[in-house]
């Protein structure tokens, strides 16, 4: 009886596994964990995982919170995540001929009002980065720490490169008047945000990019220079998509960026650390 018992659970627990694995959360359009709310005139569509800090995921352009399925279970073992559709993607509505970042973010910023946030972590890719950025200088209260990965401040040569803006000028030309357009023309004509925008940024962030991004190296080490407490990562053998290229050490070098003490240590007072042995009695290195 015993083993026959035995026998029915592991069946039953193998079965559950299979439906699970068939059956997977729906992310972007989950009824059990996704709402609406009406900021700026619209409904904007988010989905909320998990327990703990809030982290806020904002995807790229074209994208919606679908694109995030393989890093929401990920972060949600650790916090509350609120993954967003921005305005004119995925489920949220557009209300707008012409859609602008700054219109972008002040949508997050009232999301956060309404569900009480007063500050979270923040994780944005590429146009998300870029509405991170402006989360971050525009409503500082808001961003704890910021993650923002492949993200631009001007959408000509000097941040893009040229062959990317040509075949993306060329797809824009060929594309009907649908929201796939709009996306384009956000794309290839903004932002334009001055780097001096980014000095009034008060929260630590992470620059992040691939070795091989759609961005210029020295354009995200421009932006890395220009935010007072900031730290930067480069990932190697990655193109723009470096989460999905480089899973494990993404989530490695984000959570490690989230959860331990923000530092931004100095060479050169190290090597006056390592001198002051050498110094003469009553004497300091460096003076």
């Amino acid at each position: 009886m015993l083993r026959r018992f035995h026998l029915l659970f592991v069946t039953a627990f193998f079965a559950a596994v299979s439906l699970s694995a068939q059956n997977p959360v729906p992310y972007g359009n989950n009824s059990a964990a996704g709402k609406y709310a009406e900021v700026n005139g619209i409904k904007m569509y988010y989905e909320i995982y998990g327990a703990g800090q809030p982290l806020l995921l904002l995807h790229g352009n074209g994208g919606s919170i679908g694109g995030r399925k393989k890093e929401i279970p990920e972060f949600a073992k650790k916090y509350k995540v609120i993954a967003v559709d921005s305005r004119c993607h995925g489920k949220t509505g557009c209300g707008v001929k012409e859609l602008t970042y700054e219109l972008m973010a002040s949508d997050v910023k009232k999301l956060l009002d309404q569900l009480k946030i007063d500050s979270c972590l923040v994780w944005g890719h590429s146009d998300g980065g870029i509405l991170g950025l402006i989360l971050a200088y525009k409503y500082p209260e808001k961003i704890k720490r910021l993650v923002t990965s492949g993200a631009n401040l001007q959408p000509d040569s000097s941040a893009v490169f040229p062959e990317l803006i040509k075949m993306g000028t060329m797809m824009y030309a060929q594309v009907p008047d649908t929201m796939a357009r709009k996306h384009m023309r956000l794309l290839l004509e903004q932002p334009h945000i001055p780097f001096d925008s980014l000095k009034k940024i008060k929260a630590p962030v992470l620059v992040m990019a691939g070795d091989r991004d759609a961005i210029r190296e020295e354009h995200t080490v421009k932006i890395f220079q220009s935010i007072p407490n900031s730290q930067l990562c480069i990932l190697p053998g990655t193109t723009h998509f470096v989460a999905k290229e480089k899973p494990e050490l993404f989530m490695m070098i984000v959570t490690d960026f989230f959860e331990k003490p923000f530092a931004m240590p100095s060479m050169v007072k190290e090597v006056q650390k390592m001198l002051e042995p050498m110094s003469p009695p009553g004497k300091k290195s460096g003076k």
